[in-house]
């Protein structure tokens, strides 16, 4: 005689509704926070370098001045060293020289960037056809005039009627690898170092009991991920450049900073923690990095917020290890090693509320008594 089945409650309609709207609605907010950086990005307040002539950088000026916001920041440089030595050590994007004509880019700190430079050129380049050409029509106009008046004509000086009109040089200063020419590569390494660290952070919080064992595990973690990370990004693809240790050292740091937050959240609030922080680093923090564009090219002040988070810092550290060693980046390495900090001492925090006072039963403290 067989035993009937048991019987699983279903759930109710409007439970069901309601939880596909739910669902909706997390994808909404997942499609908003990747995309609405990307599409409110634009190119504004671009730190460039610029040098010539008074006067023409006064024009140059006075055109930026008409639009809002600027499209450029123009910095004044002395000379085209000046601005090859501001440009390795990312204080300026690239420059602009007027009295070469020269534009100086730098498609390693940002192919954006470099992207939006190349169009000044460009209109550079027109500026210069259309006032060349007006002088030698006036030229030309005057000849014309002197001989209809039986006067000898007032001819240029030699070398400055006919001829090649002036061209606009761009040269790369930091040109990106051969291994990685778009430099997307290097943008999208981004997401999966933060992903790494999320899914590493919650495999240890899940699978590994003891404060002292997760942060030890933690510990292990972050160094071979960091040495395969660097691996496949620099070994293997070539996406990376510069020294292969440093490399590794930053991948590590930055996959353990935001392992860390993840496991101290957990300590601290329980499940609910890690959902907080998967939160703040794949909605928040990572649409923010600034990975792909230029920090300036973001919504104010969001693009500086978001480089004082793991991706933000990890991205910015990992593309000057590689293509800036000259540029200061000790502020990358405090903030990482600040969110690795504040997810062991959330840990231990953590660790330490769970912990049960220690119950001693009464009869077991009455001998004790009495011998006192």
């Amino acid at each position: 005689m067989s035993l009937p089945s048991p019987i699983h409650p279903r759930t109710r309609w409007r439970f069901a509704i309601a939880f596909g709207l739910v669902g909706s609605l997390l994808v909404a907010v997942l499609v908003t926070a990747f995309i609405w950086p990307a599409a409110t990005s634009s190119p504004k307040n671009l730190p460039v370098g610029i040098s010539g002539p008074a006067d023409r950088v006064a024009a140059v000026t006075d055109v930026l001045a008409k639009q809002d916001p600027s499209p450029l920041d123009l910095v004044t440089v002395t000379s085209r060293d000046e601005a090859i030595d501001k440009i390795h050590h990312r204080e300026i994007y690239g420059a602009i020289l007027l009295d070469q004509p020269e534009v100086l880019i730098a498609t390693a700190s940002s192919p954006a960037a470099a992207q939006a430079l190349r169009g000044v050129a460009t209109q550079l380049q027109s500026q210069l056809d259309t006032t060349v050409q007006a002088a030698l029509v006036a030229q030309l106009k005057a000849i014309g005039e002197a001989l209809a008046a039986g006067r000898p004509p007032t001819l240029p000086p030699a070398g400055q009627a006919g001829g090649e009109l002036p061209k606009v040089t761009v040269t790369d200063v930091v040109p990106l690898a051969d291994t990685d020419p778009t430099g997307a590569g290097i943008a999208a390494a981004a997401f999966p170092l933060t992903l790494g660290g999320m899914l590493g952070g919650i495999l240890l919080s899940l699978l590994v009991a003891g404060a002292v064992r997760r942060l030890v595990a933690l510990a292990v973690f972050g160094v071979a991920a960091g040495a395969l990370a660097a691996l496949v990004l620099q070994t293997w693809f070539g996406l990376l450049q510069g020294d292969w240790l440093l490399n590794a050292t930053a991948l590590g740091l930055g996959m353990t900073a935001t392992a860390a937050f993840i496991i101290g959240m957990n300590a601290l609030l329980g499940r609910p923690g890690l959902g907080i922080a998967a939160v703040v680093t794949v909605l928040f923090a990572n649409p923010l990095s600034a990975a792909a564009v230029p920090v300036q090219f973001l919504p104010e002040p969001w693009g500086q917020i978001g480089q004082y988070f793991v991706p933000g810092a990890a991205s910015n550290l990992l593309r000057s290890l590689s293509y800036f060693p000259d540029a200061p980046t000790a502020m990358q390495w405090i903030i990482l090693l600040c969110w690795t900090a504040g997810g062991v001492v959330l840990t231990l925090i953590g660790h330490h509320r769970e912990q049960p006072d220690l119950h001693v039963p009464e009869e077991q403290l009455e001998p004790e008594l009495q011998a006192a």
